[in-house]
């Protein structure tokens, strides 16, 4: 992958083409990066990209690296058919671009803290012709945005502090801590976006039948009773429930008012 990336060419035209010779500048390059990689650098922030819900996304290490299991998240908001949705801690961009090329309809909010995450959300927006309708929002947790919304979805940093220390190296020490850390429990931001969740999604309708609006909100593969405990303790008239990824992990709370 490093050498196609560094002949700008793809992985299959690499095999097709083994014979094709290195310049001394590109073969500079190849080794400096698998001298990098071999120093457990993440593959995704040499290359500058990566793949998620069958779209190339840009990364930097100002955003968390896009991992397959979030995929579970965008295909359970996908199922809502959601007009209008906030993503908290958006980072790459990753989940509101792909939600806002599904959903041709709706308006994405995208909140992160960090200005450096949001520009390159904006760019991997612009990348793919949504940047109209990803409308994006710098501050804490659910503070910035205007409401009502159908659906907050959120991928936030849900690794209890004291397990920071016992990820790969990979992640802890080249991801970014802010995207990581989730407190004591892990579940510091979990409890913030069901505390502010009230007063930005829409309200049930009787009459109309509207439900009202959800949340989806990922977590830890051993979270799945604590988050449900909390969602019960902040919305007691609410359907929650946990959804698996497809290892069978616990990976999505869900939410619906």
């Amino acid at each position: 992958m490093l050498l196609a990336y560094v002949l700008e060419t793809s992985r299959a035209g690499l095999l097709a083409h083994p014979e094709r010779p290195l310049t001394p500048a590109q073969l500079d390059c190849y080794q400096a990066l698998v001298r990098r990689r071999a120093s457990d650098y993440p593959l995704p922030y040499l290359t500058g990209r990566i793949e998620f819900y069958g779209l190339e996304f840009e990364v930097t290490p100002d955003v968390l690296i896009p991992r397959p299991e979030t995929e579970t998240l965008v295909d359970l908001a996908l199922a809502h058919q959601p007009t209008s949705v906030v993503d908290v801690g958006t980072g790459s961009g990753c989940i509101a671009v792909s939600l806002a090329i599904h959903l041709p309809e709706a308006i994405i909010y995208a909140v992160d803290v960090s200005p450096a995450a949001l520009a390159v959300a904006q760019r991997n927006a612009t990348r793919h012709g949504v940047a109209e309708r990803v409308r994006l929002l710098t501050g804490d947790v659910l503070s910035p945005c205007p409401g009502p919304v159908d659906l907050i979805v959120s991928n936030p940093p849900y690794v209890p502090t004291g397990e920071r220390a016992s990820l790969p190296a990979s992640v802890r020490d080249y991801e970014p801590r802010l995207a990581l850390d989730g407190g004591l429990d892990g579940l510091a931001v979990v409890r913030q976006l069901l505390a502010q969740a009230p007063a930005v999604l829409h309200r049930p309708e009787p009459v109309t039948g509207y439900p009202g609006g959800g949340l989806l909100i990922e977590i830890g593969a051993d979270q799945g009773d604590a988050a449900l405990r909390l969602a019960r303790a902040f919305f007691p008239h609410a359907t929650a429930r946990v959804h698996s990824d497809l290892a069978g992990h616990n990976r999505v709370l869900e939410v619906q008012t």
